[in-house]
């Protein structure tokens, strides 16, 4: 069973915007679409760029070493949607932003 840990606050993700925070050994990639918060790895697959440091552009969030773009609802590739990147279980509580590792 997952534990969650406390990673970030809600006031701290404006939406739009993304935020990379660690819980447990993982690097997670946190981003406020709309109000609501999603949760992938931080990394990208392809070779391991930092997708904190890359674009929103609707759902998909761009790395910025090679362009490949994850879908942060599904953690779908956009140009191979059978290659998928980890999503990460997330509640708020109050102002705490919890991810289930």
């Amino acid at each position: 069973m997952p534990s969650f840990f406390k990673v970030a606050r809600f006031s701290d993700i404006a939406a739009g915007a993304m935020r990379e925070v660690s819980a447990g050994d993982r690097k997670i990639l946190l981003a406020n679409l709309e109000g609501q918060i999603f949760a992938i790895d931080g990394e990208c697959l392809h070779q391991g760029g930092p997708l904190a440091e890359g674009q929103i552009s609707g759902d998909l969030v761009e790395c910025p070493w090679h362009f490949w773009q994850w879908n942060l609802k599904t953690g779908e590739c956009a140009h191979d949607p059978a290659v998928k990147t980890r999503c990460y279980e997330v509640k708020v509580e109050g102002e705490d932003v919890l991810v289930a590792v």
